[in-house]
């Protein structure tokens, strides 16, 4: 008699409110530092994040398991997967707040800073979750995704992630894909400035081809760029000037995270063009890959990104890892710091992009007169 296979079952369903963390390490910071009275306190949010997360991402090892594809429709449909995502954003602000209160009491010099990063990384991870919900075709989904956003003043990526770096992607045109010799440094005035005039270009242009000005109540941009002001308008109010210079200041790191790691997530990746000019399909070789457990938590699968670009509407939970995907050498928490040092950065890189292409430097997206690091360097 056969016996049938064991029903297929999300071995992940648990650890997902993991995911929220990030957004209460604030309140474990408060509570220690009133606990302590130590200004140290405020940096357990970036010690977690770059010192305990990529611990756990080596001692937990990496996860390639995939959800079958008949099981895929019941996860998608699943609400349970969908309030994780919600439920981020009412613990952001909240530790928004918090974060606002402690700084006009004044927690000192050390204090400051490490206020500065945990609201900086709570609403830089903030933009991965508004990342998530901006993919979705329900209209709840996509106004939580801009609300997100707030806190960072960076509304413009609502529109341009999806209607301008899914499309150009892994190509020289494209501000968001770092390029093969390019240091973060140089990425980050690129990608920042470049993206916010293709946003302002593609809503421009979505507004003109229906007959009406850009600077319309209907544009995706000012309506998300409108939050940020009205935030900021009533922090400012509710705490006193002293708080504006804080939250411009972390909004600013803030959005340098997610520009961190938009640069590793494409370095020196590129589409080729075909007989016809024009660019190959987007295929899971266009993007790094991790399958680290511990940051793919965190991060709602961000890590598996290949799948992401190829099936942009796919939920977190039913993304997939490909064999064939480029694969870095460890998450993403840890591969945004080597992103900070150049040349540590060019040492563990460079040649697994070219090695990709078979030592092709040309089949690279490269910058202009690139010039591999001598061994040894």
């Amino acid at each position: 008699m056969d016996v049938a296979a064991p029903a297929w079952r999300d071995t992940k369903r648990p650890l997902w409110p993991f995911a929220l963390v990030v957004p209460a390490l604030p309140f474990a910071a408060l509570l220690l530092a009133t606990a302590t009275g130590s200004p140290w306190a405020w940096w357990l949010t970036p010690v977690v994040v770059f010192g305990v997360i990529p611990v756990l991402d080596v001692l937990i090892g990496d996860d390639r398991a995939n959800p079958p594809e008949d099981a895929v429709p019941a996860l998608q449909a699943s609400p349970y997967y969908r309030w994780i995502t919600y439920l981020y954003l009412p613990a952001q602000f909240a530790a928004l707040v918090v974060a606002c209160a402690v700084w006009t009491r004044g927690p000192g010099p050390i204090g400051a800073v490490g206020l500065v990063l945990t609201a900086a990384l709570v609403n830089g991870v903030a933009i991965n979750t508004a990342h998530e919900l901006g993919h979705k075709r329900e209209s709840v989904e996509r106004w939580l995704s801009k609300i997100a956003l707030a806190p960072t003043g960076y509304g413009h990526f609502f529109v341009e992630h999806n209607r301008g770096h899914h499309v150009r992607v892994a190509t020289p045109e494209d501000p968001a894909s770092s390029r093969l010799g390019e240091s973060y440094y140089r990425f980050w005035p690129r990608t920042v400035l470049g993206s916010l005039r293709s946003a302002w270009r593609l809503e421009g242009s979505r507004h003109r081809l229906r007959g009406r000005s850009p600077w319309s109540i209907r544009n995706e941009i000012l309506h998300a760029w409108a939050m940020t002001v009205a935030l900021f308008a009533v922090l400012t109010l509710a705490f006193g000037l002293r708080v504006l210079p804080f939250l411009l200041v972390q909004a600013v790191v803030g959005f340098s995270v997610l520009e961190a790691v938009n640069y590793l997530e494409h370095y020196g990746l590129r589409r080729q063009r075909n007989a016809a000019g024009r660019y190959e399909k987007v295929d899971p070789r266009h993007s790094w890959n991790s399958d680290r457990l511990t940051t793919n938590v965190f991060l709602f699968q961000l890590q598996r990104h290949s799948d992401h670009h190829a099936n942009p509407l796919r939920r977190y939970q039913t993304l997939r890892s490909f064999d064939v995907s480029p694969q870095l050498p460890a998450g993403y928490a840890t591969m945004l710091l080597l992103a900070l040092i150049p040349p540590v950065w060019r040492r563990v890189m460079d040649h697994r992009v070219l090695g990709h292409y078979g030592g092709d430097v040309t089949a690279a997206n490269a910058v202009p007169g690139y010039r591999p690091p001598r061994t040894g360097d």
